[in-house]
């Protein structure tokens, strides 16, 4: 890397008020100096290219020491949204894919990104694991909870650094805050309740179709068992289909549902409920448009998120966000920054962020924001440590939100083993602990 490449990526990663020194990855010496060898630059492939993934491959390309090699999706017009983004942002020599695995075989690459359907998450990147590649990986962590141990193996045992897009994890405004409950600032935290509100539509009832030409649906399907196409599915709602997708608990609850563990200090619960249904519209989407879960920890707290797919209204001023009750006041957080209350409602302390941020967009909520948590990952990689939201972090915080679901689904109060998340004596629950997958896709590691 050239004085000036070293210089920009130093103020980039600077900006950011990133801690390292999270704990090393032991990788062996030849892949070590694979990434950071004679010029260190890294060679990206981005996967899943029709919103998010587009806009990613821009914010990958923006960073001096990054190339984007490869642009691969299955449908050619998402493709060329992916080639446009890169070639935009300066990337020269940008390559485009259709099949993941072909991209995978390239030994130039370095790291994979990906913005998939959720059913594509873990097998993804587990493959990359076993080809070499770092990756990271948009949330939710993985499609079941066996999926996510199984994503944790692949990275130890192929010594990868896997990130998940838990951004919030890398925005300075919300280390602030978190340090700052970690620091007592209100006392012992027993409760914390997050939410997410949106405005979506009907999806009406599906037809069956061909596919259309320019989606190869087959590979789209990939490591699901086969189903027939149908004309509502493809390419946003997928998300609540049990069959690809996780509903509104994992697509957004997620980053709520993470913020308060990590803000609780806490692992896996003991209990977990879930009540809500399709209230809204009468249509084939399967997943609650209106849910609360509860998890509750023992005797030290609980914790609630409540999602709300088809009104709109703010909760707390935000269209998501997080507050934290204690002893001594309330801390509302989410978004860049916090506000501190005491017992009678007064503001007592406040960092604001000047950020842009709409927590309802799907395809970038803050692009600059994006670019911090990026600058982690890459900082990761060059200094052989641990991301700020590694995989088996991040599988902790996935778990609850798919208990979420499981309780949802089963219409059970589900009792949990707290010191690794597996359900108790529930064998209809623990029936959706994994999946099938399609014959020949099953993931090994």
């Amino acid at each position: 890397m050239d004085t000036n490449s070293r210089r920009s990526f130093i103020k980039q990663v600077a900006a950011t008020g990133i801690g390292v020194g999270l704990g090393g990855l032991n990788l062996s010496a030849k892949s070590y100096a694979r990434v950071v060898g004679a010029n260190e630059r890294l060679n990206v492939a981005v996967m899943g290219t029709n919103g998010r993934g587009a806009g990613m491959a821009r914010s990958f390309q923006s960073f001096d020491e990054v190339d984007v090699g490869y642009v691969c999706d299955v449908d050619e017009n998402a493709l060329a949204k992916g080639l446009d983004a890169v070639k935009k942002a300066g990337g020269n020599g940008v390559k485009a894919a259709k099949d993941i695995r072909k991209v995978l075989e390239d030994k130039d690459v370095d790291a994979l990104y990906y913005a998939t359907p959720d059913h594509w998450h873990a097998p993804a990147a587990i493959m990359a694991c076993q080809a070499g590649k770092h990756v990271y990986g948009e949330k939710p962590c993985s499609h079941t909870p066996q999926e996510g141990e199984m994503m944790i193996a692949a990275a130890r045992k192929y010594r990868r650094i896997v990130q998940i897009g838990a951004q919030r994890r890398s925005w300075p405004g919300v280390i602030a805050a978190i340090n700052e409950l970690h620091g007592g600032i209100i006392g012992k935290v027993y409760f914390a309740r997050g939410w997410y509100t949106n405005r979506r539509v009907s999806i009406g009832f599906g037809k069956p179709a061909k596919a259309p030409a320019h989606l190869d649906y087959e590979l789209w399907q990939g490591p699901a068992p086969r189903r027939a196409y149908r004309d509502n599915l493809i390419h946003y709602n997928w998300h609540w289909f049990w069959h690809w997708g996780t509903g509104e608990a994992l697509n957004n609850g997620t980053h709520e549902i993470d913020v308060i563990r990590w803000g609780l200090g806490v692992d896996f619960p003991t209990h977990v409920s879930s009540d809500g249904a399709r209230f809204v519209f009468k249509d084939d989407w399967e997943s609650p448009d209106t849910q609360i879960i509860n998890l509750q920890f023992g005797d030290d707290c609980l914790v609630t998120w409540e999602g709300r797919s088809c009104n709109s209204r703010n909760s707390e001023g935000g269209d998501r966000g997080v507050v934290f009750y204690g002893e001594t006041g309330a801390m509302e957080t989410g978004h860049n920054g916090y506000r501190v209350y005491d017992l009678r409602n007064n503001l007592v302390k406040e960092l604001d962020s000047k950020d842009i941020i709409d927590g309802r967009d799907p395809s970038s909520p803050s692009a600059n924001l994006d670019k911090v948590h990026i600058a982690d990952f890459l900082d990761a990689i060059k200094n052989n440590r641990l991301p700020n939201a590694d995989v088996a972090e991040l599988h902790k915080s996935t778990v609850l939100v798919q208990l979420g679901n499981i309780a949802w689904r089963t219409g059970q109060r589900l009792t949990i083993d707290p010191s690794s998340g597996h359900i108790i004596n529930c064998p209809e629950a623990q029936s959706l602990w994994s999946r099938t997958y399609e014959p020949g896709w099953e993931p090994v590691i």
